[in-house]
């Protein structure tokens, strides 16, 4: 059983909202599990897929996932900021105005009540860029990624994308949900064939992870979560980092825009992806999953020891691709910094808090490797 965290507002002067949280058992908050509930059934929808200036794909459901949680957080937290991934300006140029606020009022079930365009396109950019200035001082708001994989999820049903939500207080990431659809639940990834095996087990598809700072980090069937005869504080699990105590016993894995020969332990290290097999001087690669979340979902759950990413100069870093990960990774027993060794700095971004910019790249691991991981990247990078 998962300890719940309620959210009780305590106004302040500051016009800020300041949160505290109290451990309650014996459920979940109500918002957190209509929040999913209405967010995979989305999913389904049927919408047209244009990509944006930076090449990455967006569609219907992005921003109808976007609009949805924002009109709920909205009501619950009115005063406090969201920082998200997708604007209104976005859909107006492109025509799809429509089919996201059809969407979005199909699949609005907990209020009755009609939505117009205005009303969706305006939850829509309440997160958006230039919604709100933070200032140079820790700030309290939440990040929104409606969708983490849309590579992934515009290919097909079985694609592990993920909603991730957490909560920023006075610079302090504290709460964290994310929510993978088609999660396998039992499965164990030893490998790319074993991770797209998953396609012929159907049976306990899709997680919710949760964590709270102080109280680790937990899931639960999603299945679970959508079956209204399932009592909604059973089932939770506490998750756990892998036990892995050597770097070339480790398992990594990379972002599917990265090659392994493209990383600093490539001189180390050549990549196998058949976990049987890894011999000397080989380490085990884990498949490519579309986007940063599940990366760090596969860290958290003790599926995957290593998450490696490089900066690249001409890609930014986007904050909403990592936080969430970051608190259930930390929950869990792991450690996230960047290259350097330093937390990532949440507020680099002194007005928006959309970027963030980690020196050389950003490592994710079961901490117990990460000090040894992080001494073969530097003398590796001072050596070239």
């Amino acid at each position: 059983m998962i300890p719940a965290m309620d959210l009780h507002l305590l106004r302040s002067s500051t016009g800020f909202s300041a949160i505290r949280f109290f451990p309650r058992y014996p459920s979940p908050s109500p918002l957190r599990s209509r929040l999913f509930i209405v967010q995979r059934s989305l999913f389904s929808v049927e919408g047209r897929i244009i990509e944006k200036k930076d090449q990455t794909p967006v569609t219907v459901a992005d921003f109808g996932v976007q609009a949805l949680i924002s009109l709920e957080i909205s009501k619950s937290f009115p005063s406090i900021p969201l920082v998200a991934e997708e604007d209104s300006g976005f859909l107006r140029s492109n025509n799809l105005v429509d089919p996201v606020v059809s969407a979005v009022s199909d699949h609005m079930s907990f209020n009755k009540k009609s939505l117009s365009h205005d009303d969706v396109l305006e939850a829509i950019d309440r997160g958006g860029k230039n919604a709100f200035a933070m200032g140079t001082k820790p700030a309290t708001y939440w990040i929104l990624d409606p969708i983490d994989g849309t590579r992934g999820f515009v290919k097909g049903s079985q694609a592990l994308y993920v909603v991730g939500l957490s909560l920023v207080v006075e610079g302090e990431i504290v709460l964290g949900v994310m929510g993978c659809p088609n999660w396998v639940v039992d499965a164990t990834y030893k490998s790319t064939t074993h991770a797209q095996s998953y396609r012929n087990s159907s049976p306990g598809l899709g997680i919710i992870m949760v964590a709270h700072v102080g109280c680790g980090t937990w899931k639960k069937r999603l299945k679970n979560m959508l079956d209204r005869s399932t009592k909604i504080s059973s089932d939770w699990t506490r998750c756990f980092v892998d036990g892995f105590c050597l770097v070339s016993d480790a398992r990594f894995c990379i972002p599917e825009s990265q090659t392994w020969e493209s990383l600093p332990l490539s001189v180390l290290y050549k990549a196998r992806i058949d976990d049987d097999n890894v011999g000397d001087k080989e380490i085990c690669l884990l498949s490519a999953f579309c986007g940063s979340l599940c990366k760090y979902l596969m860290v958290a759950s003790g599926r995957a020891s290593v998450f490696i990413l490089r900066a690249r100069s001409e890609k930014l870093i986007k904050v909403w691709d990592h936080a969430v990960g970051m608190i259930c990774v930390h929950e869990a027993g792991g450690k996230v910094t960047d290259w350097k060794g330093r937390e990532l700095d949440l507020a680099a971004d002194k007005v928006e808090r959309r970027i963030i910019y980690p020196e050389g790249g950003i490592l994710v691991t079961n901490g117990k490797i990460h000090n040894e991981t992080l001494e073969m990247i530097s003398s590796i990078s001072s050596a070239v």
